[in-house]
């Protein structure tokens, strides 16, 4: 058992997710307004989007490096919904525990310093530590559903933690919103990203089309959600 999984992206006509440009073109709340109608009251995302907009811009250096070695979680307070964070050594320093109304949740692997969630329980921020030399997403997930309950999850990128739990078999819908821009610059992350050359692409549903502003909202099942 795991939450239910949206990826919900808004991106340039070219998929590219560079939020400032984004933002200069569509700058009203029509991403947010959409996020809502979705119903998941915990929203996670990946390392450098939490680094951009949340975490302290000094990075966490851990005086003893001894990891956590093996599967953990620390639940620092009950919520109906978290924020959480992918950090899988343990990097970003997090100046409060709530962010927006929500408890912060740190999703580390089992490599993680043990210094680092130390501090982190201390700061009464919730943690899962699981996998070795990377964090085990479907495991991490099945601890977020039966310990945090969490039933329902928006992912909010960026491309690589897109491109991971889409490899992972992890998304059950996609929330895709288009706003009247192109980026066109070469190297800016897009949607998903990250996954090996070999990869084969993932078959979509399309469930609903919408009009937002100048913005376009479409929403897919993915392809083990199609009837």
């Amino acid at each position: 058992m795991r939450p239910y999984i949206i990826c919900h992206m808004m991106s340039l006509l070219d998929g590219r997710i560079d939020c400032d440009l984004t933002e200069q073109i569509e700058s009203g709340d029509e991403y947010y307004d959409a996020l809502n109608k979705l119903d998941c009251p915990s929203m996670l995302m990946g390392r450098v989007t939490m680094e951009m907009h949340y975490a302290l811009p000094e990075p966490f250096v851990a005086e003893n490096s001894s990891p956590i070695g093996e599967e953990q979680f620390h639940k620092a307070m009950n919520a109906k919904g978290y924020l959480v964070a992918i950090d899988t050594t343990g990097k970003l320093r997090w100046p409060q525990n709530l962010f927006d109304g929500m408890p912060l949740l740190v999703i580390t692997s089992a490599d993680c310093p043990k210094e680092y969630l130390d501090i982190l329980s201390r700061q009464q921020i919730s943690w899962i530590a699981t996998g070795r030399k990377s964090i085990n997403l479907k495991r991490a997930m099945e601890i977020l559903y039966k310990a945090f309950n969490v039933e329902r999850l928006s992912l909010t990128g960026g491309g690589h933690i897109n491109g991971a739990f889409l490899k992972e078999g992890l998304i059950d819908e996609v929330s895709m919103m288009w706003c009247p821009g192109i980026d066109g610059r070469k190297g800016m992350a897009s949607v998903f990203d990250g996954l090996d050359m070999d990869t084969p692409p993932t078959k979509l549903q399309l469930v609903s089309v919408e009009k937002m502003g100048e913005t376009i909202w479409a929403k897919y099942k993915t392809n083990k959600n199609i009837q």
